[in-house]
């Protein structure tokens, strides 16, 4: 089944409070579905205060995007996550992953344990969400979101997960049909893709930003958007036909340019 279009954006402190909180209304004012934050420790507040503060100032859904699983023990992401799906009266979801290229010096750097190999992660990210069921209980669900990309990851995301992204970058166009297919045969799980380029423009917290948008062009990668809403709006409904993504976060810089799609597209 084709699931209808629904839009977030990753909008980390990168300004003043008031400035932030004023983009967070206009994010909202926009219509789109969920305000997202990423999990980069020291160099922003916490995500758990930020998104309580999302969503005391506006009715949208917000998220991590995503939790790094090694950052935490299990039992204390579950907790965070529980509570905010409580204190957002149901707008909360938890995006968990195993962690970003690079993630062994952040720990290091924060004197913490050496983080697990790639399967002792994966039992950290299962760990967190069958914690957070038990706190939930029978008459809660908090959505979760898994950012995955090899085969055990993915089958893991199958099994615990209610939306899927792919950690991409130069992937090409077919390679992510492929990781996409199982999924999209199920219908049980939203496909969800994070665009980190705008055109020639790389949204912080996204993409390294190193990134190269020619060479993303050049590979049909598609972590990629064209700058223009018209075009955007056309390719964004290739992809949802073709691959069956259905949700699509962009980063705060270009929220307000792509206003014109979301108003064309959300919810169908």
């Amino acid at each position: 089944m084709t699931k209808p279009f629904r839009f977030g954006v990753v909008a980390p402190l990168r300004s003043d409070l008031p400035t932030w909180r004023d983009r967070v209304r206009r994010i909202a004012d926009i219509g789109y579905s969920t305000l997202l934050v990423p999990d980069f420790p020291l160099m922003q507040p916490a995500p758990g205060p930020m998104l309580a503060t999302a969503a005391a100032l506006t009715d949208l859904r917000v998220g991590t995007w995503v939790y790094a699983s090694p950052f935490r023990p299990a039992w204390l992401t579950a907790w965070e996550a529980h509570s905010l799906s409580l204190l957002t009266e149901g707008r909360f979801e938890m995006g968990i992953g195993t962690g970003r290229p690079g993630i062994e010096d952040e720990l290091r750097d924060k004197g913490m344990p050496a983080v697990p190999p790639p399967n002792g992660r994966l039992a950290q990210v299962r760990e967190t969400v069958e914690r957070l069921r038990d706190l939930d209980g029978p008459d809660r669900r908090t959505p979760v979101a898994m950012a995955v990309f090899g085969p055990k990851a993915r089958a893991l995301a199958a099994e615990v997960a209610d939306t899927v992204t792919f950690a991409l970058g130069d992937h090409p166009r077919g390679e992510v049909q492929r990781l996409a297919r199982d999924f999209r045969l199920s219908g049980k799980v939203e496909l969800a893709l994070a665009v980190g380029v705008i055109g020639d423009s790389v949204a912080p917290h996204m993409a390294h930003p190193s990134t190269d948008p020619a060479a993303l062009r050049a590979a049909d990668a598609l972590t990629i958007l064209p700058d223009d809403p018209a075009a955007a709006a056309e390719e964004i409904q290739r992809r949802r036909e073709e691959i069956g993504f259905s949700y699509f976060v962009f980063g705060a810089d270009f929220a307000e340019r792509f206003a014109p799609v979301v108003a064309e597209l959300a919810g169908r």
